[in-house]
């Protein structure tokens, strides 16, 4: 019996000066997935770096588009063709200003809530029905344009919850993957 593959994709922006930045929350649990699963060994694929294991009996592929985020779902998609991944199989993991810093949420067929990188993958896919895992980052404080927000890094106490959000979405990547969708929602949302 072949293994059923899934994505993982999580979103940011390439390049060193976004390291770290809370717009690139799905890149870092990205790297938290793969090394919890092992998958050490990260290639370019489809304009993504991609690494991929076998866990827990399916065969997963974690992926950050080395797109920018606004054009996400070119390579989101061509990922999903070359590995025969349906639309019901793909997790994106991205940043949510919506949420409170630090906390997470995972739903099935979720709008794109003004984030570009999942509106792109709605519009390369053709579809909303795939997993989301938000990652919470806040609102800007004061007056400072959301853009410069999220291409900021947070500092501080908010560096903490950041990275406690991160760590806890690779952890609800894991769990509904192993466990399902209800068992991620009562845990994590």
């Amino acid at each position: 019996m072949e293994e059923e593959a899934w994505l993982v994709v999580g979103l940011g922006n390439p390049g060193a000066e976004y390291d770290g930045t809370r717009h690139n929350a799905g890149f870092a649990a990205a790297d938290a997935v793969a090394a919890e699963v092992r998958a050490n060994y990260w290639k370019q694929e489809c304009g993504s770096l991609v690494a991929s294991h076998e866990w827990d009996g399916k065969q997963l592929y974690v992926a950050k588009p080395q797109s920018f985020m606004n054009l996400s779902g070119v390579p989101v998609s061509q990922l999903m063709r070359k590995h025969d991944v349906p639309k019901e199989r793909l997790v994106v993991v991205r940043d949510d200003m919506d949420l409170p810093e630090g906390s997470v949420r995972i739903k099935f067929s979720s709008g794109h809530g003004g984030q570009n990188g999942v509106r792109s993958i709605i519009d390369r896919v053709g579809s909303k029905s795939f997993y989301q895992v938000k990652v919470g980052i806040g609102h800007p404080p004061g007056r400072m344009p959301a853009a410069d927000y999220v291409l900021s890094r947070p500092r501080g106490e908010a560096a903490e919850l950041f990275e406690s959000g991160v760590q806890r979405a690779s952890e609800c990547v894991l769990c509904f993957l192993k466990d399902g969708i209800t068992k991620a929602q009562d845990l994590f949302n």
